[in-house]
């Protein structure tokens, strides 16, 4: 599941603006914790949909999420740094 789960993210997220990887990190959270993923667009969420049935499964739900909480300390670190 992390495996698959990092693999989307890193194909998603290349080319995209850090707002633009923050907000597809947010719709992928509520989309594996069953939630409303609205705030994704269309081709995201058919992209992303594989992973929904994580949902089913609590325990599996930081597998799904550890590659974008990654993402989202990297990108925060970056932005530290920037104004450092």
């Amino acid at each position: 599941i992390s495996q698959a789960s990092a693999s989307l993210m890193t194909d998603m997220i290349v080319g995209r603006t850090v707002a633009e990887a923050e907000k597809l990190m947010g719709g992928f959270l509520h989309l594996v914790k069953g939630e409303d993923a609205g705030d994704l667009d269309a081709d995201d969420r058919e992209r992303l949909d594989v992973m929904a049935g994580v949902s089913a499964f609590p325990m599996r739900v930081k597998c799904a999420t550890l590659a974008w909480h990654t993402m989202k300390s990297a990108l925060e670190s970056g932005e530290a740094a920037k104004t450092e």
